[in-house]
Formats: structure tokens, C-alpha cells, sequence
């Protein structure tokens, strides 16, 4: 199979944007092309004393409307096309829930799983040091991504402190508590995507108490998901993990398949359920499905087989262009990623924003704040849809875009 470019993803749905706003040709040009695309080399001493050397990237998309955000990630996989694609989704994710960031996104190419604590701790901060030039409170302020945590944000922020002579929290977020970090953010994204399935289920007529969840991904983000659709009512009878699917027409307790999981590296093989293929995952009957895993998950062949009323992007860019349009003639309802997923960028801005003024606020009020931003975004792009005839995808580009170039239009051209 043909891998698939998230970059050429990312922009065919600007062009589609660009083309119900009628852009201007120089400023669409402009939105296409990263601001900034850093590539440092970043050798380290591994733990056997060889020097081994990875390459890291850090993309700033725009930042017409606030600093830089975007996370993290340390993948075999990652590549400049990935993270301008992923820099640019974060241009728009931010503009949707109306915080005042632009776009970034960093990663490193290397397979975390075959790295010690003290190997990945050097490589972080190697990452850190290599990338201080562009990042900083006011610049860029990175967040964890995939196979990164809060562990890692703490040593980035250290390395940033030092070189700086200052402790400076609000360079990063997504740290520990300890090291500045907000309350919410462990459940920032999961409890986000909850939030858009209940608004979803409003506009769609299905009522969540007893509604059939599916979710691919049972990471950090799908545990949540399922841990507070469930307390909504809905049943969740499919997820996955690296190693498998697994689904029970007749639903799993969310919390009791994560101590499963937790005790045996994995959800496949947890009692009463039967492992699948990730295709039957996705296409099983179910009210709500959610893609929680990586990118380009649902294909066209997929699609065309897909059996859900609402579908929930917890993960980047899971759904290819192709697969939009069946979808869309299907009359399912998708909440697209940068809408779904939001949830983390709404609490790394109030991270952020605690951290320069050094005061923090409770659980409840920080899930309040997020809650505030997800839900207008929501309603915003559900409106744009229904006035544009569009999907939700190509709503919320339509009122992303039009926020940034609300900012631009503000600011002007230099020179």
C-alpha cells in the first residue's frame, strides 16, 4: 500500500477552504508554506559509549494570531512532511477554539521503545538545546506529543532555564504539576472529545445513554474518551492497541480494560471479548466511533463500509480526503481533529497562561475554561457547515482561515 503524505492531506483542505472563502491566490500561497522549518542533527552518547546521531525537526507554521504551540513527538516515522502537516492542523486547531497561538509541531526519528532512561533523557535534551534558538514563552511553546510525556516537557524546560539563567515555565506545557504544569491536562484531549460527542449527539438526535462507542487507540486520549463518554451513558464495545482489537457487542467497563491493559501490555485478551482485525474495529456497527490512533486510519475502502452515526477525530489527520467525501454522502456527522482534539491546546493555554502569572487554578475551573472554548468552537463550525452546505472538516477550516486572516488582515504585511 501506497503511504500516504499528511502534507498533500493538509493541503487539499486548505485548498478546499480557500475555494469557499474565494482567497486570494498570494495569500493562499501564504498559508501553504511554513513560516519556519528547523532540521538539527543531534548526536548522543548511548549507553554502550558509541555516538549515535538523530535527526530532529521543529516547524512553525503562522503565528499571525499568538506564539507558536504544538507538541512533541519521537517516532520511527516522523519526517518533514509529518510535521509541516501536523504544524499547519495546529494553525487552525488553535484558531477554531479561539486561543491565541499559531501553528508548530517537533519531532525526532527514533523508536523510543529501543532507548534506555538515561539514553532518551540525553536525546531530549540535545533536542532542547538544539531548538532554543526558535522556542520561548513568546515564540514557540512546545507540548508532548506521541511517545513524549510530561517527563520529557520538565527536562526541555530545564535545559531552556539554564541556558537562560532563569526558571521559565511557560516555555513548554503538558509538565508535571510539579514543574508548573495545570491541572486537566493528563485529561485534557480524551475529556475534549467527550465534550464534542455530547454537542455531536445534540445536533444528530442520538441520545448517549446506552449509544455504542468503538475507539481505536486505547493510549492516553482513547482511555479518556472512553472513561467520560461512559460516564455519559454510552457503552463502549471495541478498542485497540498496538498489538490488536478487540470488541463485546455487549460493552466493556472502560476502566476495568485499562487495568487489563495495564497488567498485561495489552487490551487483547481481555475476558469476553474477541480480537479483530483493525478493519472489523472500525467498521463494526456502533453509534460513535473514534479514531485515536495515528494518521491516515480510515481510508477510502474503510469509509465505504464505516456503520456510525458520529465520528470523532481524537487522533491527527486519521481520515483521508477521500474518505471525507464517502463519508459525507453517508450523512455520518465527523468532528474533525482539529475540532476533537482540541482539548490539549485549550489546557496548554491555560497552562501557559498560569505560568506567567505564576497562579494556578483548580481542576474545575481549568475543565470549565476548555469546556467554554471546545463548545463555541463547536457550535461555530456546525453553524458554518449548515450555512456552506460542507462537512464539518471543511467548516472548520472555513472559520480557522478566516480567524488567521482576521489576524493578518489586523497586523499587515512587512515590509
Amino acid at each position: 500500500m501506497t503511504k500516504i503524505d499528511p502534507w498533500q492531506n493538509a493541503l487539499k483542505q486548505l485548498a478546499d477552504a480557500a475555494k469557499i472563502l474565494k482567497l486570494d491566490a498570494g495569500i493562499h500561497e501564504m498559508l501553504a508554506n511554513p513560516k519556519k522549518i528547523l532540521t538539527v542533527s543531534l548526536p548522543i552518547k548511548m549507553d554502550d559509549g558509541r555516538i549515535k546521531v538523530f535527526t530532529g525537526y521543529r516547524s512553525q507554521h503562522n503565528d499571525f494570531r499568538g506564539p507558536h504551540k504544538g507538541g512533541i513527538r519521537y517516532h520511527p516515522d516522523v519526517s518533514i512532511e509529518e510535521v509541516k502537516a501536523l504544524s499547519m492542523w495546529m494553525t487552525w486547531k488553535c484558531a477554531i477554539v479561539d486561543v491565541p497561538f499559531g501553528g508548530g509541531k517537533g519531532g525526532i526519528i527514533c523508536d523510543p521503545k529501543r532507548l534506555s532512561a538515561g539514553e532518551k533523557e540525553r536525546l531530549t535534551r540535545r533536542y532542547a538545546y538544539a531548538i532554543s534558538e526558535i522556542i520561548g514563552p513568546g515564540k514557540d511553546v512546545p507540548a508532548p506529543d506521541v511517545y513524549t510525556t510530561g517527563k520529557e516537557m520538565a527536562q526541555i524546560m530545564d535545559v531552556y532555564s539554564v541556558m537562560h539563567g532563569q526558571t521559565e515555565p511557560a516555555v513548554i506545557t503538558g509538565k508535571p504539576i510539579a514543574a508548573g504544569g495545570s491541572l486537566a491536562r493528563n485529561v485534557a484531549t480524551g475529556l475534549g472529545v467527550a465534550y464534542c460527542i455530547r454537542e455531536g449527539a445534540k445536533k444528530v438526535g442520538l441520545n448517549l445513554k446506552g449509544a455504542k462507542v468503538v475507539i481505536q487507540g486505547y493510549g492516553n486520549a482513547g482511555t479518556y474518551v472512553a472513561e467520560y463518554v461512559e460516564k455519559m451513558g454510552a457503552k463502549i464495545i471495541g478498542v485497540s492497541d498496538t498489538k490488536g482489537s478487540i470488541i463485546n457487542p455487549k460493552g466493556m467497563d472502560a476502566k476495568k480494560v485499562l487495568e487489563f491493559k495495564t497488567k498485561h501490555g495489552s487490551v487483547v485478551g481481555y475476558p469476553g471479548s474477541k480480537k479483530v482485525s483493525t478493519e472489523e474495529l472500525l467498521t463494526t456497527p456502533c453509534d460513535v466511533l473514534v479514531p485515536a490512533a495515528l494518521e491516515n486510519q480510515i481510508t477510502a475502502s474503510i469509509a465505504r463500509n464505516i456503520k456510525c452515526k458520529i465520528l470523532a477525530e481524537a487522533a491527527n489527520g486519521p481520515t483521508t480526503p477521500e474518505a471525507d467525501d464517502i463519508i459525507f454522502n453517508k450523512k455520518i456527522m465527523v468532528i474533525p481533529d482539529i475540532l476533537a482534539n482540541s482539548g490539549g491546546v485549550c489546557i496548554s493555554y491555560l497552562e501557559w497562561v498560569q505560568n506567567l502569572q505564576r497562579y494556578y487554578w483548580t481542576f474545575d475551573e481549568v475543565a470549565g475554561k476548555m469546556e467554554h472554548h471546545i463548545v463555541r468552537g463547536f457550535n461555530d463550525t456546525y453553524a458554518l457547515s449548515k450555512k456552506h452546505n460542507v462537512d464539518m472538516r471543511k467548516a472548520s477550516m472555513v472559520l480557522a482561515v478566516g480567524r488567521v486572516l482576521e489576524a493578518f488582515e489586523a497586523r499587515g504585511l512587512w515590509p
